[in-house]
Parts: C-alpha cells; sequence; structure tokens
C-alpha cells in the first residue's frame, strides 16, 4: 500500500500540478495579450498622430481618450515620475515596479503584484512612449485581477478535491487488493505452519479463483500426496517386513529343523534345503527390487545400448519360462513379429521387465490358463505384448498398479515395486508401457519402444538418451 500509495499521490501531484498550471497560464496569458495589444495599439497612435505634442499633452489627450472603467491608465516619465492617472491620483514618484523598469530599457514589462495605492492584485503592462524615434516616456495599463484568482482559487480547489477523491479512492482499492492477497496467504502461511508440524488435516481455503486461490488448492494437493505417501510408505515398510519375516521363518525352522534331526532323514534333508533354498531366492529377489528402486529414485541405474534382435530375445525368455510354466500347468505361447526387429537397448533391463512382467503373469493366473508372448512392428516402433488368463486387475487399480509400494492384491507376497521399476527402465528406452485388464478375464500390458540409435553415453535415470 505504501509503494502504491506513493506512485498514486506522485502521479496525482504532477497531473494536479500541470492542470493548474496549464490553467493559470491561459486565464493570466489572456489578460496579459489584451493589455498587451491595447498598450501597442495606443503606443503606435500616439506616437503617429500625437507626435508634435509634449509628453504632458499627450497625458491630457490619452487622459481625455481612455474611457475603459476597468483599466487604469497612467503616463510615466523618463525619471519614473506619475505625469497622468486615469483614477485620478496627483503626480510623483511611481514606485519602480518590474514592468517600468523594463519600459524604461526600451522593451515592453510585464508584472502582477499588489498596487500600493489600491491595495488590490493587479496585472500590470508598460509600454514605451515614443517620439522621432525616440522615447518620451511609459505607458502603462494596470486591471484588476481580483476576479481571475477567485476563478482559478475555484478551479485549483476543484482541482484539489478530485485529486484528494483520486488518492482516497486509490488508496482504499489498494487496501482492499492488500486485504483480498494479505489475509489469504496469512491464512495459508498458518496452514502451511501445521502441515510442518504433521498436521495434515487443515486445509486451506479457496476465498477466489485467483493465483492465491490456486497456491491453496495446490497445498492442499501437496497436503494429500504427503498423506498419500506417507500411507504408502507404511504400508510398504509393513509389507516388506511381513515379506522377509516369512522366508527368514521358514529359513530359520528349517535350519533347526535340519539340526536337531542331524541330517540322518535324507528325505526330509531334501525338503528342508528345497524350502531353504526357494525361500533364500526369494529374499533375493525382494532385495534386488529394492536395490533396482534405490537406483531408480538417485538416478543411478543407467542403460549400456546395444543392438538388440527382440524377436530373439523373447524366444529365449519363452524356452526359459516353459518349465515354469508346465510346473504351474500353464501353456505359455511365443508370437513373433515377421524379420529380426532390431532396435538399441540395454538387453539385460529388457529382459529384466520381461521377466518380471511374466512373473506376474504366472502369479495371477490359474492352472490350465494361457500366457501369450508377441511382437510386431507398428511404424516407427517395436510393440511387445504379454497377455495372460489370470484374474484380471480390478477398474479402480488399473491407474495405480505402476506407482511405487501399490499392491492390488495381498493374496500374493510381493514388494509392489516390480512393475514400478518395468515402467522406469522402459522410459529409461525412451518407450511407454500401457495395461489394460479385465477383472476376471485377463490382463494385457504393451510396451512400446523406438527403433532408432541411442548416442552418448550411458543413460541414467530421469536423464536424457
Amino acid at each position: 500500500m505504501i509503494g502504491y500509495g506513493i506512485v498514486i499521490l506522485g502521479v496525482v501531484l504532477l497531473l494536479g500540478v500541470l492542470f493548474v498550471g496549464t490553467v493559470r497560464q491561459y486565464y493570466y496569458g489572456s489578460a496579459t495579450q489584451a493589455l498587451n495589444e491595447r498598450a501597442a495599439v495606443s503606443a503606435r497612435f500616439y506616437g503617429q498622430y500625437l507626435d508634435d505634442f509634449s509628453l504632458g499633452e499627450q497625458s491630457r489627450y490619452i487622459f481625455e481618450n481612455e474611457t475603459d472603467d476597468f483599466t487604469r491608465v497612467e503616463v510615466i516619465d523618463l525619471y519614473g515620475n506619475l505625469v497622468i492617472d486615469s483614477y485620478g491620483f496627483p503626480p510623483g514618484k511611481k514606485m519602480p515596479t518590474p514592468d517600468i523598469n523594463a519600459a524604461l530599457k526600451g522593451s515592453t514589462g510585464t508584472w502582477m503584484g499588489i498596487e500600493p495605492e489600491t491595495k488590490e492584485r493587479i496585472l500590470a503592462l508598460s509600454q514605451p512612449l515614443m517620439q522621432d524615434s525616440r522615447m518620451i516616456g511609459i505607458l502603462r495599463y494596470t486591471t484588476s485581477i481580483k476576479k481571475i484568482d477567485e476563478v482559478l482559487n475555484k478551479i485549483t480547489g476543484v482541482a484539489v478535491g478530485v485529486g484528494a477523491a483520486v488518492i482516497f479512492l486509490s488508496l482504499f482499492v489498494s487496501w482492499l487488493l492488500a486485504r483480498r492477497i494479505v489475509s489469504p496467504i496469512g491464512e495459508l502461511t498458518t496452514v502451511a505452519k501445521h502441515m510442518a508440524g504433521g498436521d495434515f488435516s487443515t486445509k486451506a481455503e479457496k476465498r477466489y479463483d485467483d493465483e492465491v486461490g490456486h497456491l491453496a488448492e495446490t497445498l492442499n494437493y501437496m497436503a494429500d500426496e504427503i498423506v498419500r505417501n506417507e500411507k504408502l510408505k507404511n504400508e510398504f515398510i509393513s509389507s516388506v517386513s511381513h515379506e522377509l519375516r516369512t522366508p527368514l521363518t521358514s529359513i530359520k525352522g528349517w535350519s533347526e529343523t535340519l539340526i536337531s534331526g542331524g541330517l540322518e532323514e535324507k528325505e526330509e534333508t531334501t525338503l528342508g534345503l528345497g524350502v531353504i533354498s526357494k525361500e533364500t531366492d526369494r529374499l533375493i529377489g525382494l532385495v534386488e527390487d529394492l536395490l533396482d528402486f534405490s537406483k531408480l529414485q538417485s538416478g543411478g541405474i543407467g542403460i549400456r545400448c546395444e543392438l538388440v534382435d527382440v524377436n530373439r530375445l523373447m524366444e529365449e525368455i519363452g524356452e526359459q519360462f516353459i518349465a515354469s510354466g508346465n510346473r504351474h500347468k500353464l501353456k505359455i505361447e511365443v508370437q513373433l513379429g515377421e524379420g529380426p526387429l532390431e532396435l538399441a537397448a540395454d538387453r539385460n533391463r529388457l529382459k529384466q521387465v520381461m521377466v518380471n512382467l511374466l512373473d506376474n503373469a504366472i502369479k495371477f493366473t490359474p492352472e490350465g490358463g494361457t500366457i501369450r508372448l508377441s511382437t510386431a512392428r507398428e511404424a516407427d516402433e517395436v510393440r511387445i505384448q504379454i497377455a495372460d488368463t489370470g484374474e484380471g486387475i480390478q477398474a479402480e487399480n488399473i491407474k495405480r498398479v505402476t506407482e511405487k509400494f501399490f499392491k492390488g492384491t495381498t493374496r500374493y507376497p510381493g514388494s509392489g515395486l516390480g512393475l514400478s521399476i518395468c515402467k522406469e527402465i522402459v522410459q529409461l528406452h525412451r518407450g511407454r508401457m500401457g495395461i489394460s485388464s479385465v477383472w476376471g478375464e485377463g490382463t494385457v500390458v504393451t510396451i512400446w519402444l523406438p527403433i532408432g540409435k541411442i548416442e552418448g553415453k550411458p543413460n541414467r535415470a530421469g536423464a536424457e538418451l
């Protein structure tokens, strides 16, 4: 408000001074011009037609012929003495005002001030009286400017009033605007302090649909995201704790069983070692997911590009999972697109994505189901698709299954990081991943990867290739 007030006050004062100055110049200039024209005409007339008359005779002629009641006419000699006055003042020494001094020097002079005899403000104009190119005296016209001053005072008063009203109105509007901005910001500051203290139940109120209102919405959105992420983090910690506890409990139990049994029962020993191996693999997979996630978050995962034949890679993965599919009584089909589908990519990371997606498909597909791997070329991209006839994903969870720590169901073990890591790796290859599913019918995961060279150094998560 202080800043706006100073600017507004300066502008109003500047415009007010210019306006009042222009008006004063107009009124006083008009009066001065009128006196100047009259004095010039009279001086030329008297100098031309009264050329043989003395200053005293000319003065008497001027006195007898100047009949204007609003203008005072004076004739002054070269010594500054009043010769004649149309107001009837007796001859004598005249006060040397600036206009008289200018006329004595041969030029026309003007002056505004207080007349000593009448005690009123006057406008005076003095003109030299010439005779044969020789100055013999001064012709002086004066007029009262009381009426002009009254008009100018009224105009100045109106200008001051208008200026004051403009300043007041501007400051009032500035105060309203400042209040409209400062008050919500104060509330946002209070809400932010509550949030900084961990209280996310307090929400910012959106008063107006402006920048401050959008800031309130953003603050509320941030609070909701923090609460959601906090919930996901807690769920993740709980899930990971459970996932770690279960295999560790199995390993510890079977280890104690084998130790106490003295390894004499071969069948039991084989079963126990198998369980320990399986649970150890499960722990290794969980730890690898956590490490990959940590690297992705910190930008520590790089991709080392080479020429990869996607068809050949899918064949290898299909052959690798045939045994797993047979164990789960699932049919795994591989349908390859025509010709070699080559692109620049990190073979190990792509294989990691496919293995993760196939593990999920096997996990959620019941016995007798089918898992189909297919490839095809679409314009300048390679499409990789993994479709299953499993239980599918509920509609409300489809958009969230690639979120970090999200687990659509707790019936199966897992960290909730697999799909998130797959999506990050695909994006590192400048590709995209889409998931479609019908609950109870199956899920289709589609990956599109661009065909073309990837130049430069190995890429890091979140960086440009």
